[in-house]
């Protein structure tokens, strides 16, 4: 039996399926649901795109005999208005979204990067970011901060004053947590690492496990904000999707391994797709 699990979230749709123990395929589609979100509500064309991209996904799935399930993050769980989205869903392809806190976000991704073992991770979404670590084979720290690159580029554009504010009062500091592995996992995340490797195609086995060290994201996200978008596009690896956003967030990874005393953080192409699907036993 396939199983076909889709994430909801600020910035992207995104879709695994699953069968026999291993991951088939994943897709992704940028409809920005978050756009507009600092009003509290979810806007008329942002749902619409959604809609329409998970209606997409799932029929896509549904032709491969798969069963669907989906969740959602921070964009509809912070929403005044989440009901109005969840219901358009359900009338348009008869499925039930269940809306995810950000601490169940970060433990099915910890769940996803990790399984079982110690250590962490960092994961910047479109509206929020979640921070998550394991010692002893307990969870010692976890927190969504209301932060993300759409949110960050939407209340400072690229006004690198503003972001440092914006980022220092969201996150002003973390608590020391030694040993373990820190992963990244996101599309903040897997952006850098495509760009990192310069990589024209995204190539999870290439991916999986790439250091990205403290020193290359600070570079980066200078790099990144001396440029304009449309000068961002034009580097290899980069997600032409992401490029007016990619600042902020590599920015924001950047202050988190600074306050982590992190020299570098490994990419995880595994993530809260994997964990969905493990922690709810549907594997």
């Amino acid at each position: 039996m396939k199983t076909a699990i889709i994430d909801i979230g600020s910035n992207s749709v995104r879709l695994m399926l699953w069968a026999d123990g291993c991951c088939l395929r994943k897709n992704v589609t940028t409809t920005r649901l978050g756009e507009g979100i600092g009003c509290g509500r979810l806007q008329a064309l942002p749902m619409a795109r959604t809609v329409e991209a998970v209606a997409a996904l799932c029929d896509s799935a549904r032709k491969e005999g798969a069963r669907v399930y989906a969740f959602a993050t921070a964009a509809v769980r912070c929403a005044a208005n989440r009901e109005d989205f969840l219901h358009a869903v359900r009338e348009r392809c008869g499925l039930d979204v269940e809306v995810i806190s950000g601490e169940e976000e970060a433990a099915i991704g910890l769940a996803g990067a990790l399984g079982d073992r110690d250590g962490g991770i960092v994961d910047i979404g479109g509206a929020s970011t979640e921070i998550t670590f394991r010692s002893g084979g307990k969870i010692v720290y976890s927190h969504s901060f209301p932060v993300g690159c759409v949110r960050l580029y939407e209340s400072c554009g690229e006004d690198r004053r503003r972001l440092d504010d914006m980022i220092g009062t969201i996150v002003p500091r973390l608590p020391p947590l030694r040993g373990g592995t820190f992963y990244a996992v996101g599309g903040t995340a897997s952006t850098l690492a495509c760009l990192k490797l310069g990589l024209t195609a995204y190539d999870p086995a290439a991916l999986q496990d790439l250091v990205l060290r403290r020193d290359w994201i600070d570079g980066t996200a200078e790099r990144l904000l001396s440029l304009t978008a449309e000068e961002r596009k034009k580097l290899p690896g980069m997600d032409v999707k992401r490029a007016d956003i990619i600042a902020g967030g590599a920015l924001l990874l950047s202050h988190i391994l600074h306050c982590l005393s992190r020299e570098e953080i490994k990419f995880s192409d595994r993530d809260n797709l994997e964990g969905y699907l493990f922690t709810r036993g549907l594997q």
